[in-house]
């Protein structure tokens, strides 16, 4: 009853997106008063066929169909599933992954997407793997799915709960689910967080606490139910006036220039390319595109130095093809529809009125027939609905919905409309992205305009920004979901890196427990110990802490790739970097 009662509430007060073009007018840029605050649309609306989006190519043509074979071994308790696919052209409309598994192809609805590893219910495990992996099952119920080149790609530690993914980046995420069903979650070079459950009018809420170079913050999310999973969609901890939100839907008098100053940010050095700021704004939405745009750009520049070997993938590439008009156009019409949402999430919260998690989450999305893009806020590793191989998309890449995901799909189809090359899943391309991977993207998009909303406020009228109105600088006031949120734990962060320490053990372990007879070797990179020794070589070279760039050539000849990261040049080899600091060696790994 409380569902459906909030779920009424929460239709009630975004029914009216429909008039959005009669509310918002100009009257506010020539009385300096407020704009009327957007309404947000209908929870529910006709599902029509999705069309594509200015700027895009809509995929046509003979689909592609891939077929799949399963192979399964049982030795000692252990079983080792292998996916193989072979690929041939068809001229259906349905597109086959990997194993046994098949996924929608854009302009048909095919079958769901399932073929996880029996009794997994968390995290990659729990969908069915690329091709060319394999996955291996212990006896206790832990599993591990590797790669085709036997590096490890997920691990699910049954005893401990934990869930860990190696990125096709180099980047290791950690998720663990203690007793108290609060979630830990650890990411090389990246936030981490740990998350509180908590009830609020009858529904649950999660508070995650934020922990990163020393900093601390806090994010609220409300949990609710997708098709027999449980999502979490970002619940913004304050709200403004309608007043403000009216100011920053609706176009400005005049366009005007705004100085960001990028050009000394390391990171824009490194995605100039594929990203350039409007040089005027006429609109809030596309002021608050580049700063989504941009953070994420920067997160994501942190990550990889963090990691390194994801700039190895995006510097041995050609320059990105830059962001096209069309489609920053299209992340500043997904803005305003957030700011329409967040206003009707606003008034709600005045009227102490639960916020409808079915109206705020991508449930809406998926169903309201409307051109939605997303941008990344992480990497993503996904699959290519069309062969089945693995790619990724990273902070800053654009994915625009490819139509309704049918009827028992647990993904939805997205096209890639911009990407930064390299490892990164092409342009153009279609991929299958799981429901809590879409979720965490909308959640990222939400909370990073919010951030821009906060800004925005705060230097209006300054730098080139046009004065807001009086009715607009009202400060925001607190949500009541954060009013009753648990406190941060206060050792938060040194948890975070004894989780770190303790995937180390969990991957060792669970390697041990799955292997057998064919199974794939367990290798690959770890925050503190690998997974298993590398191969010793007929004839191993030595590297020394102190060598110069021509000793190293001298003894391991040129390299596959040289990366210039400021004060540090790093050599790539085959199964080796080398990290030179004033010409001489200081790391190798």
């Amino acid at each position: 009853m409380v569902i459906a009662q909030s779920r009424k509430v929460g239709s009630l007060c975004i029914m009216t997106l429909l008039s959005l073009s009669f509310l918002f007018v100009n009257a506010w840029a020539q009385t300096k008063k407020a704009a009327p605050a957007p309404k947000a649309a209908p929870a529910k609306a006709a599902a029509p066929a999705a069309h594509g989006a200015a700027g895009g190519t809509a995929a046509h043509g003979a689909t592609t169909t891939t077929h799949s074979t399963t192979t399964t071994t049982t030795s000692h308790g252990a079983t080792t599933t292998t996916t193989r696919a072979t690929t041939t052209s068809a001229h259906g409309t349905t597109t086959s992954a990997s194993r046994t598994t098949t996924v929608a192809h854009p302009g048909g609805a095919g079958p769901a997407a399932h073929g996880g590893v029996a009794g997994v219910h968390s995290g990659n495990l729990s969908h069915a793997g690329p091709a060319g992996s394999h996955d291996h099952v212990a006896a206790n119920g832990s599993a591990m799915r590797t790669r085709a080149n036997g590096h490890p790609m997920d691990v699910h530690d049954a005893r401990r709960g934990m869930d860990i993914h190696h990125n096709l980046g180099g980047g290791r995420r950690v998720d663990m689910e203690r007793a108290d069903h609060s979630h830990l979650y650890y990411e090389r070079g990246r936030p981490g967080y740990i998350s509180h459950p908590y009830m609020h009018g009858g529904h649950e809420y999660y508070r995650r606490s934020y922990y990163y170079n020393g900093r601390a913050y806090d994010r609220y999310y409300n949990h609710y139910g997708y098709r027999g999973a449980y999502l979490n969609v970002y619940a913004p901890g304050y709200y403004y006036g309608a007043g403000f939100y009216g100011w920053a839907y609706n176009p400005w008098v005049a366009p005007v220039p705004y100085a960001w100053g990028f050009a000394a940010a390391p990171w824009y050095g490194y995605y100039g390319a594929y990203f350039t700021p409007y040089p005027v704004y006429a609109a809030p939405s596309l002021w608050l595109t580049d700063y989504l745009i941009s953070q994420s750009l920067a997160t994501a520049y942190a990550a990889h130095i963090a990691a390194e070997s994801q700039a190895e993938a995006v510097a041995a590439s050609a320059p990105p093809a830059p962001l096209s008009p069309e489609t920053k156009q299209m992340v500043a019409d997904e803005v305003k529809r957030q700011i329409a949402l967040e206003n009707a999430e606003s008034q709600a919260n005045a009227q102490h009125q639960e916020i409808d998690a079915q109206s705020s989450s991508i449930a809406r999305i998926l169903s309201d027939g409307k051109d939605h893009v997303f941008v990344a806020g992480k990497e993503f590793d996904l699959t290519n609905t069309a062969n089945g191989q693995e790619c990724a998309v990273t902070d800053g890449d654009v994915l625009q919905l490819a139509g309704p995901p049918a009827a028992d799909a647990t993904t939805a189809n997205l096209m890639v409309m911009a990407s930064k090359g390299g490892m990164e899943c092409p342009r153009q391309t279609t991929v299958a992205v799981s429901f809590d991977d879409l979720q965490e993207m909308q959640n990222h998009m939400r909370e990073t305009v919010d951030l821009g909303l906060k800004e925005l406020q705060a230097k209006q009228g300054q730098g080139g920004l046009p004065a807001a109105p009086q009715s607009a600088t009202v400060p925001p006031v607190t949500a009541e979901i954060a009013q009753n949120a648990p406190p941060p734990d206060p050792a938060g962060a040194q948890e975070l890196a004894q989780q770190a320490k303790e995937a180390d053990k969990s991957e060792q372990e669970v390697a041990a427990a799955t292997a057998g007879p064919g199974a794939a070797s367990a290798s690959g990179p770890s925050d503190v110990a690998s997974v298993a020794p590398p191969a010793a070589q007929a004839q191993p070279t030595s590297i020394s802490i102190g060598q110069t760039t021509d000793e190293v050539k001298s003894s391991m000849g040129q390299p596959t790739r040289i990366l210039n990261l400021g004060p540090k040049t790093v050599y790539v080899y085959k199964d080796m970097k080398i990290t030179f600091k004033a010409g001489k060696v200081a790391d190798v790994e």
